[in-house]
């Protein structure tokens, strides 16, 4: 059982249920490990300290306003917005047409629905989501804050995973704030040692 205000990888863990396998992500990157987040907030006990934590760590930025991807970036932004008694907002998930295939990585797009658009231009943005590892949601949800006027200025993650949505955030100049970091592997479909092992493809973006 996780103690209340412990923050850190083990405890997020705790909190998520994890599959081994050979996992095809919304980036297009492959992986050998999911984690499925659907009932990460039904625990308010558990994430709290996560919550509260992030909360804290975006303080310094003086932000007008939390953006998240849904589903869990959105419930995420809405519970920061809320301690930081600032707006909130959130951006959805549209696929692509036509299956992507190959090494085509961040195919899917990452939408502001309407009611908000006006009332981001030019406001300081926090973007966050419950876990980056590609940054696929959040790099979505970067670009398309970008597109209406707003500065998103710092990106948030209870948890991080390896470094690719990191080294996206550093040469865009936006910095990160990470409650927990992990190891983490991700390979282009092509460079995939499950691939060439022949072990079967789970597509979880899908």
């Amino acid at each position: 059982m996780t103690e209340m205000g412990e923050v850190n990888a083990a405890a997020f863990m705790d909190l998520v249920a994890g599959r081994r396998g050979h996992f095809k992500l919304e980036s297009g990157h492959h992986s050998a490990l999911w984690l499925d987040l659907d009932a990460l907030f039904a625990e308010p006990r558990g994430i709290s300290p996560f919550v509260a934590s992030l909360a804290d760590s975006l303080r310094p930025f003086n932000i007008s306003a939390v953006c998240g991807p849904l589903l869990g970036g959105a419930f995420l932004a809405q519970l920061v917005a809320h301690a930081l008694e600032v707006e909130f907002c959130f951006t959805e998930r549209v696929m692509p047409a036509e299956p992507f295939q190959g090494s085509g990585l961040y195919p899917v797009r990452y939408v502001l629905p309407q009611a908000f658009a006006a009332g981001i231009v030019g406001k300081r943005v926090a973007i966050v989501d419950d876990v980056m590892s590609a940054g696929s949601a959040l790099r979505g949800t970067y670009s398309e804050l970008l597109t209406h006027g707003a500065m998103p200025v710092v990106a948030g993650a209870l948890l991080v995973l390896g470094s690719t949505g990191l080294s996206f955030f550093a040469k865009e100049g936006v910095a990160v704030e990470a409650m927990a970091r992990e190891d983490y592997d991700l390979w282009l479909p092509e460079m995939c040692p499950l691939c060439v092992a022949g072990q079967e493809l789970e597509d979880v973006a899908a």
